[in-house]
């Protein structure tokens, strides 16, 4: 009995953690928007040098996600949720100090290989570790906490704006909530889940325990049993499959959806908002640093009205209403410019019809992609190939990512506002008609029979045995 409050704060540390380093990662996605416009001042960057701020960091993500999986599964998912901690803190100081431009990229490169593998690390230690009741409340919140920590990257951006060497302000202060979260981290057991594929299973139903202090020991033995279950279907597959049939209409699907997320536009609208307001008539910091968090405001409400209609309406009617949404702004966007380019005295018109547009993109984006970004992906593959599938989704995602980080602050000074969201539009009328085709209403219906569906062509299974078809255990 004397253990049981400190075991009872196991399961809130796991959430704490995990907000916060979602804190983190949103902060460190946004403050850039801000802290770019003082280092370019300082060290008289192009747009060539000022968009490689953004991108290197995002290189770094892809490497990051590349071996964040197989980093856990080697030392633990505790101890990489350390290392994520520590490296935000290190890297994030080491930015701020950089003297030169080479050295502060090595620093973002490192930034972003630290992003990369937390991206794929914290959502499985949230989902292994939190109790079953918890968990998907705990995965929210970390999406929650992502956003908040992007408008806090603005709203800093704004409060250091007139400070002496802003930028390293601006880069540094991540440091602070990361050393915070390292020493919650230090505090917590690894997962059970992880301790089952060493064979720890004392240790496993020990860490079970401590965030489960209310289970009985059938319940825990339960669980136990599952995990035993789980790993047993999860052996055996390998990266290959995925390219051959019957799974590789699944693996278009996925990794054509991962690219549509990005290259639409939605980091162009976190990374370079500062200069897409700029460029519609908000020169002053007011205008380009909070305005931008402003509009995310409107991404976390549209976040909370998915969760709430997703099993109401099902995925094709979120994602498409979603994507029509982002149309629509982008259309919008580029009235805003035409207004401005051509009558000046409008131009307070344009940015108010411009914020608007901005609006519409976040909520858009919030509502269908941002929430169902990788549901697909966790039920279009068994077990055994679940991981390699939702790599392969988030490997297109970032690199697509990567290239909007480069190419958007060039079209914004060549091809201007109208061209650049004439392009993004594009994109999206593309991801519409692509979603329209091949994406499937998965809403109430089995794993298994979801998993059949990609494996036989695209069609559903009969009524009953579509299991036995396709020789898939549901999960």
């Amino acid at each position: 009995m004397s253990t049981t409050p400190a075991v009872k704060s196991s399961a809130v540390l796991v959430g704490v953690a995990a907000a916060s380093l979602g804190v983190i990662y949103g902060y460190d996605t946004s403050n850039i928007a801000a802290a770019k416009d003082f280092i370019r001042a300082d060290f008289h960057l192009g747009d060539t040098m000022t968009q490689a701020l953004v991108t290197v960091v995002i290189v770094g993500e892809i490497l990051g996600a590349l071996v964040g999986g197989w980093f856990a599964n080697k030392v633990g998912r505790k101890k990489a949720m350390v290392s994520v901690a520590t490296g935000y803190t290190l890297f994030a100081l080491f930015g701020a100090f950089a003297p030169t431009v080479p050295l502060l990229l090595a620093a973002r490169f490192l930034l972003g290989l630290t992003v990369g593998v937390s991206v794929v690390v914290v959502p499985v230690f949230v989902a292994e570790s939190a109790p079953a009741k918890r968990r998907g409340a705990m995965l929210v919140a970390y999406q929650f906490a992502t956003i908040f920590g992007i408008i806090l990257g603005y709203v800093l951006g704004y409060l250091l704006a007139d400070t002496n060497h802003a930028w390293k302000w601006m880069l540094g202060l991540a440091a602070v909530p990361a050393i915070a979260v390292g020493l919650v981290l230090l505090r917590l057991p690894d997962t059970a889940r992880w301790y089952m594929t060493r064979g720890r299973e004392q240790e496993a139903r020990a860490a079970l325990t401590s965030v489960e202090p209310t289970a009985s020991a059938a319940e825990i033995e339960s669980e136990m049993d599952e995990m035993r279950a789980q790993l047993s279907d999860e052996s055996g597959g390998k990266l290959g499959q995925l390219f051959r049939a019957p799974y590789l209409r699944a693996t278009f699907f996925v990794v054509v959806l991962g690219f549509f997320i990005q290259i639409t536009g939605i980091n162009a609208i976190i990374n370079y908002s500062p200069d897409i307001f700029a460029s519609m008539g908000q020169d002053g910091n007011f205008g380009k640093y909070m305005l931008p968090a402003f509009v995310q405001l409107f991404g976390l409400l549209a976040v909370i009205i998915s969760i709430f209609t997703i099993d109401r309406f099902g995925r094709r009617p979120i994602l498409l209403g979603g994507i029509a949404t982002m149309v629509l702004a982008f259309a919008v966007m580029i009235l805003a410019y035409q207004m401005a380019d051509g009558d000046f005295k409008s131009s307070e018109a344009a940015g108010i019809v411009g914020f608007a547009g901005l609006v519409l993109v976040t909520i858009g984006f919030s509502f269908g992609f941002g929430s169902l970004v990788w549901v697909y992906a966790g039920e279009a593959f068994p077990a055994r190939l679940r991981a390699y599938g939702s790599s392969a989704m988030l490997t297109s995602d970032l690199v697509a990512n990567a290239v909007v980080a480069q190419i958007t602050l060039t079209m914004l000074n060549g091809i201007g506002g109208t061209g650049t969201f004439a392009f993004f539009g594009v994109m999206t009328v593309l991801a519409f008609v692509f979603v329209l085709k091949f994406a499937p209403e998965t809403k109430g219906r089995k794993l298994e029979d979801i998993q059949h569906y990609w494996q036989n062509g695209g069609k559903w299974p009969a009524a009953g045995g579509a299991g036995e078809q396709v020789g898939v255990v549901a999960q």
